[in-house]
This record gives C-alpha cells, sequence and structure tokens, in this order.
C-alpha cells in the first residue's frame, strides 16, 4: 500500500499508520450492480461524489448489459441519464457512468457499493478483488443472510465478502426504511450506515451516502443492523399473507410486534455484540414497519396468499409471481426465510420463533396461509 501514500499533515499521517484502510488519494466509488435500488442509491452518490473534494467525480455503476427495444441498456443510462428498465422517469447524474465490463468498473475503487442480489455474489467478486485499490472497503445495500452449512449456522453477507477479498478487508451495511421510489422522489427518509472502519473512514463513507433528504446515521454494530436488514423481510412476507387474507391493522399490527420481538431473539443468539439501540434505528424498527407496509416481498407474498394455488410447487409459484409484478427485479424475503429457518432448525430453536417458523412453512411447506394468524397468536412465555 505504500504506492499509494503521499506525504500528508502529521493527523493524517497516524490515520494512516493506525488504520490500514485509509488512503489518501481520492474516493472512487463504484457501484456494483445497477437495478431499481442500484439506480437509485446511484443519484445520491453521484450528486455528493461531485460535490466533495475528497471523492473522484466520476462514479463507475457495473451494469449487467441488457437490451431494451434494441439499445444496449448501458448506452441509454450513458447517453439519456435513465434507467429506464429499473428507474423510469428519474435523471441519473451524468457522473455516474454505467460500465458493462465488471473488472474496468471496479478498477482501482476505494469503496465498493454492493446493490444486487445475494446469489450474484460468488461468481462477481474474485473478479473484483483482482483490480480495486489495495485498501479498498465495501458497504453492502444487499438485505440477506447466507447460511454456512458446515458450521450450522447463518453468516452475514458482509461477511461473506469480506472474505473473498484479503485480511483485514471491511464491508459494512447501509439499511434502513428505504422503500426506492420514495428515495428517488427525493421524499424525506433516514437509513443507518453501520461499519467499523474507523476515523476519517466512517463518517467520510456516511457522507457519501447522505443528503438533505436522506439522512444517514452511523452506528457500529454491523451484525445488528445487516441481520435486521434480512429478517424484516421475511416478516414483511407474514404482512402480505395478512393482506392476502383481507384482515385489517390490528392484525398487522400484532405482526409487525410479534416479527419484531424474534428479530431481536434470533440476532441476539446467532450474533455476538448486538445492541439494543440498533432495533430502533431505521434499520430496524423503521424498516419493519415500511416493508410491512409496501415494498416487493409484502406485495409478492399479497398475490401468493390470493392465488391459493396449492397443487403447484411451492418455488415456481413465487418464480411465477415475480416474473409477474416485479419487471426483472427478485425478492429477498424467500431466500432468508429459508436460511432463518435452516438455522434455527440447525440449534433446535424452531420452536422458540413461531412467526418466522410459520412464514416458512406457508412459503415452502403447503401450509394454509390462515395459519399465519398461529404464528402471530402465541403464548408469553414464548415472545
Amino acid at each position: 500500500m505504500s504506492s499509494y501514500v503521499h506525504s500528508s499533515s502529521p493527523s493524517k499521517a497516524a490515520a494512516i499508520s493506525e488504520n490500514p484502510q485509509y488512503h489518501d488519494t481520492p474516493e472512487k466509488v463504484c457501484i456494483v450492480g445497477s437495478g431499481n435500488w442500484g439506480s437509485t442509491i446511484s443519484i445520491t452518490i453521484g450528486q455528493n461524489a461531485a460535490k466533495y473534494e475528497e471523492c473522484e467525480t466520476r462514479v463507475n455503476m457495473w451494469v449487467f448489459e441488457e437490451s431494451i427495444d434494441g439499445r444496449n441498456l448501458t448506452d441509454i443510462i450513458n447517453n439519456d441519464h435513465e434507467n429506464v428498465k429499473y428507474l423510469a422517469g428519474h435523471k441519473i447524474p451524468e457522473n455516474v457512468v454505467a460500465v458493462p465490463d465488471l473488472r474496468k468498473a471496479a478498477e482501482g475503487a476505494t469503496l465498493l457499493v454492493f446493490v444486487l442480489p445475494h446469489q450474484f455474489l460468488p461468481r462477481l467478486l474474485p473478479q473484483i478483488k483482482e483490480v480495486v485499490h489495495p485498501s479498498c472497503r465495501g458497504v453492502s445495500l444487499i438485505k440477506g443472510l447466507d447460511f454456512d452449512k458446515t458450521a450450522l449456522r447463518p453468516t452475514l453477507i458482509s461477511q461473506s465478502i469480506a472474505s473473498a477479498f484479503w485480511p483485514g478487508f471491511q464491508c459494512g451495511v447501509l439499511m434502513g426504511a428505504n422503500v426506492a421510489k420514495e428515495v428517488a422522489n427525493g421524499e424525506l427518509c433516514e437509513s443507518t450506515l453501520a461499519s467499523c472502519f474507523g476515523d476519517p473512514l466512517d463518517e467520510q463513507t456516511r457522507r457519501i451516502f447522505d443528503n438533505r433528504t436522506f439522512k444517514v446515521q452511523h452506528v457500529d454494530d454491523v451484525a445488528g443492523a445487516e441481520a435486521c436488514g434480512a429478517l424484516k423481510n421475511v416478516v414483511a412476507l407474514g404482512a402480505g399473507f395478512v393482506d392476502g387474507l383481507d384482515l385489517g391493522g390490528n392484525t398487522k399490527a400484532a405482526l409487525i410486534r410479534v416479527g419484531l420481538r424474534e428479530m431481536i431473539k434470533f440476532c441476539k443468539l446467532f450474533f455476538d455484540g448486538v445492541k439494543d439501540d440498533t432495533f430502533t434505528q431505521s434499520c430496524g424498527m423503521a424498516d419493519l414497519i415500511t416493508t410491512c407496509y409496501g415494498g416487493r416481498n409484502r406485495k409478492c407474498a399479497e398475490a401468493f396468499a390470493r392465488e391459493q394455488s396449492y397443487e403447484i410447487d411451492c418455488n415456481k409459484r413465487w418464480a411465477d409471481i415475480e416474473a409477474k409484478l416485479l419487471n426483472g427485479q427478485k425478492i429477498q424475503g424467500t431466500l432468508s426465510a429459508k436460511e432463518a429457518y435452516a438455522a434455527l432448525e440447525s440449534v433446535g430453536k424452531l420452536q422458540d420463533f413461531p412467526l418466522l417458523r410459520t412464514i416458512y412453512e406457508i412459503a415452502f411447506d403447503g401450509k394454509h396461509v390462515s395459519s399465519i394468524i398461529s404464528g402471530i397468536s402465541v403464548e408469553r412465555s414464548n415472545l
């Protein structure tokens, strides 16, 4: 890394010696993913990169190439400055450049922003590792969990990302009540950056995401924030089941309350250092509420509940619903439901999480959707 460090003030020199991820070159941001949320967050990142002197103005955004009405999607984004497939009607800053070649997009990056379905990461990360800046760090916007079949434990996606790079590579997360359409519209919302990059990088990273209507707070509880981001999508499936049964706000409020308590219990069961305060941040309670009233997981689960096609394989039903409703996007709640169920089953704790268990059984075991009530109506001793 020494070839990247220039002469600097004593305070900067101290930061460099104490923090291996500190770099004295301009921040070079690469966004890995360009769907609805990736394109949305590129607006804020692009505006901030153009504004802050610590950043290179250009922001690369890796785009999986598609043809839209005979034109490459990257050409549309770079010429018309709009992702017409995933974020139609919203302009992307001109300094955000769509790049279809992953290695070129990530070359020399000091900050990677991961915002794509996590099942695609294993084939992408080895390519990224070869070309990024040696002090590179990451921030994951991916809401999901991995499951280690050898250790029989849930694994944070941020940890999976970090382990694909080198010892000391750090990956934080950005989680919160952030419905992409509302963020793109400039409606006020909050988000939580959880990272342990150290000074001055925690604050520098927060500034790259923060703006007047997208308020970002920093915490250091990466595990708590990330697990909340995954588990709230599972609870949102339950909210969709409630909506599909045409039950009211009282029932959904009960589901959210029980869901939050099971989220807290799950986090503390499997991850060390989780802090109670995390659950009252945007990444916790706020994200759970907004996801249970809007968002694609709730929407698809409501459609699943209304279908009542119990003779069809559940996985096929979910895939058909995604194809019909999401314009090429995917939901993470179904994957997270499988991972959470496997984790709880591996430690013999399914009986202590009746809501998460019931949501999984409806989603994949063919249990009738009306059984969601039994997952909510639990004995006090089980909460």
